[in-house]
């Protein structure tokens, strides 16, 4: 299994931009809802410029998502 990196929220975005997701609404507070039209999948991701993502949540993210973290890697 690989190590998963310290990432912002900024980084998370790009990555998952380049998956294919697209902005799908504001959540609650500075959560946004990011959606993949082609695998119809969700995820949360928090917005806080500046502010490392820590692991579990970006763990939480990547599984809503349906990346590995080799995959996720690739798309940083």
């Amino acid at each position: 299994m690989t190590k998963l990196p310290m990432v912002t929220s900024n980084e998370v975005i790009r990555g998952l931009k380049k998956a294919g997701f697209v902005f799908d609404r504001q959540g609650k507070g500075s959560h946004e809802i990011w959606y993949n039209p082609v695998t119809k999948r969700r995820t949360t991701v928090p917005n806080h410029p500046g502010v490392e993502i820590h692991k579990g949540t970006l763990r939480a993210i990547l599984k809503e998502a349906g990346l590995s973290v080799e995959e996720f890697l690739k798309l940083i």
